[in-house]
């Protein structure tokens, strides 16, 4: 999953949202010097992580796209998912997607100097593009997988995807939709596993 999603299955847990976050951005073990909860929040990232990867609807989903980008389809289906969560937030959150979003920002403009380096810079990306609000727009998307390909220095072409999205977003869609909810299943029940 993408960081939409990751943050949104972090719940109201400020620290375990922000381990969730940074996740990405720490290696191995080299995170004993965050709190309790931060550390527990980059643990559940990586149960999330683990889980969508051995999923079924996944893998059926990343096999649509492995002919043209192989094993770049991860990759390709997490920005999927999350522009489908942001497509249909009202579907799973009371709270409207510009004021969550808003929200997420505030806090980690707050505490990004004592977060990792990569973390505060993708920050300042996120902010300034106004990312996860824009992940429920086609054009949003295409500026992610653009700016993906170009990390790849064109080697991915991450910038077709668009298309893939266009012509496979029915499919992909429902894919989406009955993954999330076992995975809400999953990562709720980690949350009163590490919460209590």
């Amino acid at each position: 999953m993408n960081f939409l999603a990751h943050l949104y299955l972090s719940k109201n847990n400020t620290n375990i949202l922000i381990g969730n976050f940074i996740a990405d951005h720490v290696r191995g073990n080299h995170f004993k010097h965050f709190n309790a909860e931060i550390q527990k929040g980059i643990l559940l990232h990586r149960e999330i992580d683990t889980f969508t990867d051995a999923h079924q609807i996944v893998r059926k989903s990343k096999r649509r796209l492995h002919k043209r980008y192989r094993h770049y389809d991860g990759v390709i289906i997490d920005i999927f998912y999350d522009h489908f969560l942001a497509k249909n937030w009202t579907n799973y959150s009371a709270i409207p997607l510009d004021i969550y979003t808003q929200e997420i920002y505030s806090l980690f403009t707050k505490k990004a100097t004592e977060l990792p380096i990569k973390s505060q810079q993708f920050i300042t990306y996120m902010v300034e593009y106004d990312i996860l609000y824009n992940y429920q727009f086609e054009d949003g998307i295409e500026r992610v997988l653009k700016g993906m390909n170009n990390r790849t220095k064109g080697k991915s072409q991450m910038d077709l995807a668009i298309e893939d999205l266009k012509e496979l977003s029915l499919e992909l869609e429902n894919d989406f939709t009955l993954f999330f909810e076992d995975l809400q299943e999953f990562t709720n029940q980690k949350l009163k596993e590490i919460t209590r």
